[in-house]
Order: structure tokens, then C-alpha cells, then sequence
């Protein structure tokens, strides 16, 4: 048996895999829970996720990706071995090819070890594709046609912002500012303004469920439960839609100006095409409520979530799947 080529998101918050000819088999948090004392890893994915902030002393949940590239390689490796085998791609000879997706600007240091894990963890040729160029195709667009495309993919650490024509990257930014910085700053104005402390789950919940960027588009409210800082015991607020706008302001800001600045690089030419074809916005950020509206205010042109926004970048290395042996194999 022949083994299968495979496409991997390989995000901060979930990993994503593309087998070619089955499309998106594993979609799994990227987290890893490992025992302290003796180094094992004890559960992957959804199951370790699970245990984010209930562990015991000795178990701790790590996320080996920050900021859209790897900051513990070894349990990265581990994380990525234990998803390539639960898929069941290798044959009984061969390994499968594997196309993996990074940030735009990540240095060759950080390519290699990216590319290093992929092959640790079972595979045979590695190749690194550049993400808004993989989640443009992925959303659908013709980039290879001479005209501008404008995409903005954001992931859980990183946002990563290009126009692309003839299917390449024409100007692109990649900032760390995304999902994570999203739930870190509910959890600090929580902390700030009610002076109780919540976790990484319960403020992702506020997230989805409450929060809202452009002023007056949604009218949520949920209670949440925390430590209370003065007492230390157990409490309940009840959190509304604006003041989850005001906590997210600043950072949200970030993008619009990133956004902005690939905007003013871009030849005048590629703008024009921009405003009648807009940009495409990618990633489990695209999900937050009022984001595309306060983009297309701010850029004034407009802005589409795609479809399924967070299989974006694994639909679009399956489409490259189909044209492996034309990508050239990165040196790196």
C-alpha cells in the first residue's frame, strides 16, 4: 500500500489535516498534556484540551505553537507524530509527502524547525507554503489570474495579511496579534474592572458567544463564573456585548492598521481590483462577530467571511496537493 500526501495547518490554537483524495480528516486543538516528573505524554488534541487549567501539579497542558510558530519543538514533534498516526496515511514502505503551512515573515530558523518536525514526525519530503497564499485558495479565489486579491487570515497567535496576483504574494504583514491576544484581553478586563479571575475557556466562550467589535451589532449578555481576587471564593457576573467592545478595541485596532499598511504598498493598479472584488477575511477570526463590518468601514472595501472560514487553509493545501510535484520542495 501507497502512502497518502497530506496537507497540515499547523496553527496556534488547532491543527488541521488534508489527506489528498479524502479531504479534512483531523481537526484537534493543539495541545499536549504531559506528565512533569517524568516527561510522557499522556493525552493529545481534543482530550488534552480537556484538561487546560484542571490538572493536577504534576500534569501540566501545554501548546507547544505561539505566535504561529514552534516554541517547544520536541512536543510539537510528539503532538504532530501522534496525529499522523492516528490518521493511518504511511504505507507499508513509503511515507507520505507533506505540505505544511506557516506565517509570512518567520525567519529560516524557524522554517527549518518547522520542516524538522514534519519530517521527525513521519514524513518523507517536506514542503512550506506561506498561509494567506494557502487560504486564498482555500477560500476560493483565482489568485493565479493578473489581478489582486486581498486576503486576511486570522488564526489563534498570529494574523497574517496579503495581496496576492499571479499567484504569488505581492506585499503581505504578519503581526501576533489574533484569537489568543482576543481571550487574553477579556480575561484582563474581567480581572480589571470586576476584580475576578477567569480562564482560557470561559473567556473564548465570552468570545464567541458575547463579544462584538463594531459598536451596536450584537446585543449579548452571559453570566460567567470566576475567583473572586478579594475574597478568593467563587463568583458570578453577568457580562453584555459593549463592554467586551471596549476590552477588545485596542488589539482589534492593530489589525485594521496592519491591514491598512499592506493597503498603502499595494500597487494602484492591484487597489483597484480590491475595490470591486474586496478582501476575504480566513481564519477562526473572521468568526468574531462585526469584524468584517469594521474592516470594510475602516479599509472602505469590501469584506466577505468565506466559507467555513477555519478550513480555509486545509481546503487550500488540498487544492496544492493536486500540484505537489509542480511546488518547489523548500531549502531551507
Amino acid at each position: 500500500m501507497f502512502s497518502r500526501d497530506i496537507g497540515i495547518d499547523l496553527g496556534t490554537a488547532n491543527v488541521l489535516i488534508h489527506v489528498k483524495g479524502k479531504g479534512i480528516v483531523l481537526n484537534e486543538p493543539s495541545v499536549v498534556a504531559m506528565d512533569r516528573n517524568t516527561g510522557r505524554v499522556l493525552e493529545v488534541g481534543n482530550a488534552a484540551r480537556r484538561m487546560v487549567g484542571r490538572t493536577p501539579g504534576n500534569i501540566e497542558a501545554i501548546r507547544p505553537l505561539k505566535d504561529g510558530v514552534i516554541a517547544d519543538f520536541d512536543v510539537t514533534e510528539a503532538m504532530l507524530k501522534y496525529f499522523i498516526e492516528k490518521i493511518n496515511v504511511r504505507g507499508f514502505l513509503s511515507k507520505p509527502r507533506i505540505l505544511v503551512c506557516c506565517p509570512t515573515n518567520i525567519t529560516k530558523v524557524e522554517q527549518k524547525a518547522i520542516k524538522e518536525a514534519a519530517e521527525k514526525s513521519g514524513g518523507k519530503k517536506i514542503y512550506l507554503e506561506e498561509e494567506p497564499k494557502v487560504a486564498a485558495i482555500g477560500a476560493g479565489m483565482d489568485i493565479f489570474q493578473p489581478s489582486g486579491n486581498m486576503v486576511l487570515d486570522i488564526g489563534g497567535g498570529t494574523t497574517d495579511i496579503a495581496v496576492l496576483s499571479m499567484g504569488d504574494i505581492v506585499t503581505a504583514s504578519s503581526i501576533k496579534m489574533a484569537g489568543d491576544k482576543f481571550d487574553h484581553d477579556i480575561m484582563q478586563y474581567i480581572k480589571r474592572k470586576y476584580k475576578l479571575l477567569i480562564g482560557d475557556r470561559t473567556s473564548e466562550d465570552i468570545k464567541i458567544n458575547v463579544a462584538t467589535v463594531f459598536p451596536g451589532a450584537r446585543n449579548e449578555e452571559m453570566d460567567i463564573r470566576g475567583r473572586d481576587l478579594v475574597s478568593g471564593l467563587p463568583r458570578t457576573i453577568t457580562i453584555k456585548s459593549a463592554e467586551i467592545n471596549d476590552a477588545l478595541r485596542e488589539s482589534v485596532y492593530l489589525v485594521v492598521q496592519a491591514a491598512k499598511s499592506v493597503l498603502e504598498r499595494t500597487p494602484p493598479e492591484l487597489s483597484a481590483d480590491i475595490i470591486d472584488r474586496g478582501a476575504i477575511l480566513t481564519g477562526g477570526g473572521a468568526l468574531l462577530n462585526g469584524l468584517d463590518q469594521l474592516l470594510s468601514e475602516e479599509l472602505r472595501v469590501p469584506v466577505i467571511i468565506a466559507e467555513e472560514p477555519m478550513h480555509c487553509v486545509a481546503r487550500g493545501t488540498g487544492i496544492m496537493l493536486e500540484h505537489i510535484d509542480k511546488l518547489p520542495k523548500t531549502r531551507v
